[in-house]
């Protein structure tokens, strides 16, 4: 009973946290005395504190990682694989509030909820990454899709966020209901909804005509589901509207932290007990796509979010080129890749989020910002040469460790195309560079100076992004034991 408590604490207690969150910021601001800034700071400050006490409590269930360890009715499972990407999960979480403090102020946002819409979906995508069963894994990702829909549209004085979040809402009510379709027709299929029996069934057993017809099917809406949550081509077109729309530090939250856990459950899906060569081939062809669509769309665009939008299409395709592949090699470079990602889009929308106090909106403005922001234009360059892949940054190690494992197991075309796709994509990320520190604007910003959160958030990312091809010894060990033990 200890080791079933002491595995669910940490979801056990940020659920409790983010109620107390909900109740501190509903008692207080129906007080007359009421003074919104101080509110919103106040709970900001709290949900932080939230979540690092979470990663105390997780670090607290290490214990428990010596074996697979199953519970809730085995509707979840804990090793090392949850382990890792819960604490990345959680990590991402906490770079995206402390983004958070600057944009109340600046913004005079007098919305307590916002830090409420962020906890609540990350619980929810904690508990989605041990989700070992269809009902659980659905039942996860329901709560922090209706948060994001709020969340999208939480700037209510904007009308570009009022449309992101009603676009988001009728796009992921659609994936949810393809999601949730292909569930219902894998369990008429097989009766079986939890990932062993799952595995047992396809791999141990046979099944008639018609149940390998739904089966077939079901797994195919699944896939299309996932696909069509993680912004995959073709099923991408929600997320240059909705991500330039949204609030900054939205932006930044929806990029990283679904990405994470929607990954985590689809590696424990289609990999565990479920993958085939049909699955296969789809994920083959939605990788190519995604890396093409995302570099040359990514060419045309003027706007720096809706730039980074399309760049995270494109960074899509190639994650899921580990995915492709099926192996664990393929894995561990998926993983490699993924963290990296998170790492870099953090510190790209941190740096973003503090340009856009002076209306940085368009490619054009960022002229003036290696004459009125050195530090910042720098860190900015570092960052876009690691998305370009120009060693010896960490966005060059992914992209190794993804196109070695794609020729190790034969996929020869899809590395050709990832490689050609880096090349094109290093255009635009360089003339970005050359836009701060080579062009001269028409109009002339002053930039603010970065708060402190966001510095140390910075100093922090760029320390891995500019160390961990260098010295990859960590991080290559810890993906490691979460590759092997999604086959153990």
């Amino acid at each position: 009973m200890f080791n079933l408590f002491l595995a669910v604490s940490p979801e056990i207690f940020l659920i409790n946290a983010t109620f107390l969150l909900l109740i501190h910021g509903v008692v207080f601001s129906t007080s007359k005395r009421v003074d919104y800034p101080p509110l919103v700071s106040n709970v900001g400050w709290l949900g932080l504190l939230s979540v690092l006490i979470t990663l105390l409590l997780l670090a607290a269930s290490a214990p428990l990682l010596t074996i697979g360890h199953l519970f809730w009715n085995t509707f979840f499972k804990r090793d090392n694989f949850t382990y890792f990407c819960q604490i990345f999960l959680l990590l991402s979480t906490a770079g995206t509030i402390s983004m958070c403090f600057d944009f109340f102020e600046a913004e005079r946002f007098d919305a307590f909820e916002f830090i409420v819409l962020i906890s609540l979906p990350t619980s929810s995508m904690l508990f989605m990454i041990s989700a070992h069963d269809l009902i659980a894994m659905y039942l996860a990702i329901e709560p922090q899709s209706l948060c994001f829909y709020v969340l999208a549209a939480s700037k209510r004085k904007s009308e570009f966020s009022t449309e992101a979040g009603s676009k988001y809402l009728i796009l992921g009510a659609f994936s949810s209901g393809i999601l949730l379709f292909g569930c219902s027709m894998i369990y008429g299929s097989t009766g079986a909804t939890h990932f062993d029996q799952l595995a047992k069934i396809l791999t141990g057993y046979e099944i008639t005509g018609l149940q390998s017809s739904g089966l077939f099917m079901g797994m195919i809406f699944i896939a299309v589901g996932f696909l069509f949550k993680i912004t995959a081509v073709p099923f991408h077109m929600w997320a240059p509207d909705i991500y330039e729309g949204s609030p900054t530090p939205v932006t930044a939250f929806f990029s990283v932290a679904p990405k994470i856990a929607l990954f985590a459950n689809l590696l424990r899906l289609f990999l565990y007990g479920s993958y085939g060569a049909t699955l296969q081939e789809i994920f083959f062809f939605c990788s190519i796509s995604s890396m093409i669509l995302g570099g040359l769309a990514a060419l045309a665009q003027t706007k720096v979010k809706r730039l980074l939008a399309h760049s995270s299409i494109g960074h899509v395709g190639y994650i899921r080129t580990g995915v492709s592949c099926g192996t664990i090699e393929g894995i561990q470079a998926l993983l490699i890749a993924l963290f990296i990602y998170a790492s870099m889009t953090i510190d790209a929308f941190a740096i973003l989020s503090a340009l856009r106090q002076s209306k940085l909106k368009y490619i054009a403005d960022l002229g003036a910002l290696a004459k009125t922001n050195p530090i910042s234009a720098i860190t900015f360059a570092i960052t876009m040469f690691s998305y370009a892949g120009i060693p010896p940054l960490a966005g060059f190690g992914s992209k190794f460790y993804l196109f070695f494992a794609a020729l190790s197991c034969g996929a020869y075309f899809l590395a050709s195309v990832g490689i050609i796709t880096s090349v094109i994509g290093c255009f635009y990320y360089i003339r970005l560079v050359k836009r701060i520190f080579f062009d001269t604007p028409k109009t002339w910003i002053l930039y603010q100076p970065m708060d402190r959160n966001k510095s140390l958030l910075l100093a922090m990312t760029s320390s891995f992004i500019t160390s961990s091809f260098l010295y990859p010894s960590p991080l290559f060990s810890v993906t490691h034991q979460m590759a092997l033990s999604l086959y153990l």
